[in-house]
This record gives structure tokens, sequence and C-alpha cells, in this order.
């Protein structure tokens, strides 16, 4: 498979931990990747309860609802990390679960390594998601690529690939071998991608790829799985997501932002994608990132 997935770093760093750690319904716009190296703590959600044990690796995809608890002790490595790809995919997209798989002995190094190149990217103000959530903060952990030199970027992301290898394997992850997707379906991706805020419509993405708009819509579907209006509709309450958990837009404004006609149709569309009102899915999840 060819790889078109990259992960940009936010944060890494060897914590320990103690019972103060305890943060319940969390859910972030970022991946997390943790190494046990002493110590016992617990991962849940409805689905499933992970005990955090010495020498093993555990990743929670981003948007994945968690609760995260040390009863007395917990040493780790973790890192905080960005999913990009260009065509909006993800490598985890049929596996939005907590995920465990047993470390390598050289995984240790490989966290060392990422945390001596990255100095200074751990969270060592607070490790309270009410602390680090908000955008401005997030922005800052990103603008920190900007100012590394090409090859420490390289190497940060061979060295998180490496680390997301590992979980590749593990029988909770399912990836379909999906075939290439053609440059004018992937150019209309694209285009959704980068004009979430205006007025798209399945005529004009046909027009650019010179296809009639039934051939379009069923290339479409035969390459991402989705009709174009419903691959259009997922994209934007994903990014309204990300704002709703990142910023401190309204409603009005996170409805116009992504293209939206109206404030109740984007609350409809809201409720009836993600089972909750904007309201309430940022009074629930907006200080748990």
């Amino acid at each position: 498979m060819r790889n078109r997935f990259t992960f940009s770093l936010l944060n890494t760093d060897y914590v320990q931990l103690n019972e103060s750690w305890n943060y319940l319904n969390v859910i972030s716009p970022f991946y997390r990747l943790y190494l046990i190296d002493d110590g016992i703590g617990h991962l849940s959600n409805p689905e499933k309860q992970i005990t955090l044990e010495k020498g093993n690796l555990y990743l929670i995809p981003s948007f994945t609802m968690f609760n995260q608890t040390c009863l007395s002790n917990l040493s780790q490595y973790y890192i905080h990390f960005i999913e990009e790809s260009s065509d909006g995919s993800s490598l985890f997209a049929a596996s939005r679960k907590l995920l465990q798989t047993e470390a390598t002995v050289a995984d240790i190094e490989l966290f060392k390594r990422l945390i001596a190149i990255n100095p200074g990217r751990d969270l060592r103000k607070s490790d309270n998601p009410k602390v680090y959530e908000k955008s401005n903060i997030l922005k800052g952990f990103q603008e920190a690529n900007s100012r590394l030199n090409i090859s420490t970027i390289l190497e940060t992301q061979g060295l998180i690939q490496i680390l997301l290898s590992r979980f590749l394997n593990c029988k909770d992850f399912a990836n379909e071998n999906k075939k290439p997707i053609p440059s004018r379906i992937m150019e209309a991706i694209n285009h959704i991608q980068t004009n979430l805020s205006g007025n798209i419509s399945v005529e004009e993405l046909a027009a650019r790829a010179n296809l009639s708009t039934d051939h379009f819509s069923r290339s479409f579907y035969q390459h991402t799985g989705q009709r174009p209006l419903q691959f259009i509709q997922q994209k934007r309450i994903e990014r309204a997501q990300f704002l709703i958990l990142t910023s401190n837009f309204s409603f009005a404004e996170i409805a116009e932002q992504t293209g939206f006609e109206s404030l109740s149709y984007f609350a409809r569309v809201f409720k009836c994608t993600t089972g909750q009102t904007p309201g309430v899915y940022r009074d629930s999840h907006a200080y748990n990132i």
C-alpha cells in the first residue's frame, strides 16, 4: 500500500504520574501513543477496558472517547500527534478503538530519540486536558514543527511511523486494501477538503473531472465508499467537531466556516451524525481533550 499518511508531532516526553491522573470522557482531535515503563493505569470506554502495564504500547486514535486513570503510580513515554493525508482518509478509519500491543526492546530507544531531537515539547506545565486543549495552545505545538530543520522533521515522522507500525498487525486493527484512487477523484477530494466553507456541488466536481455527473458519482463511490454529497457532509461535520473542541467560535461561525447554509441546518445534521447537539457536544467534550 502506498504510504499517503503523514503524522505531525505535538508533544512528547517521559512522565511519572500518580492518582491525580484521572480524566473521564476524554476525546481529542489528535492521536495519543503511550509506552508504559512502570506501574499500572487504566484506559476504558463503553466498548473496552485496558490495563496499562509495563512493556506494552497503547494507541488512542483521534476522536476516540475514553477514560484514563491511575490508582497509585504510572511511568510512561507518550506522543501526541496529528494525522494528515492527501485524500482526507485515515490509516485507522476502520479501527477507531483503543489499541494495545507488546513493545519491542528497541521501542524505548525510539521514544528517547524522539524526545532528544524535539526538546521542550512536553506538557510540564500541566497534564490536565483543560489546560492544553485550547486552540492557541495546540497551534503553538504545531508551529514548533516549522522551526525544525528538514532532517529533524523527516526523522521525527519516521520514528512516529515505526512506532505506529507496531499496531498494524493487532487483531483489532482493520484496514482494507484499497486500489489507488484515480487522479480525477483525488483532485475532487482535495477540492472538497480545501473548500468546505463554500458551496460545493456534485455538478461542479464532475465538471472539474471532465465526467458526466452520473459517471463521476459512480466512480467517486467506487473509490471512497461514499456518494459525493455524503463525503462532503462527513468532512464538514469532522471539521465542525475539530472547531468545537479547539476554538471559541460560536456555532453560527462554525456553521459558516463549514459550509452550512444556516445554523438550524448545521445543528440538525450535526445531531444526526454525532448523536448530540453542538451544545451538548461542546459541554461534554471541550474540556477533555
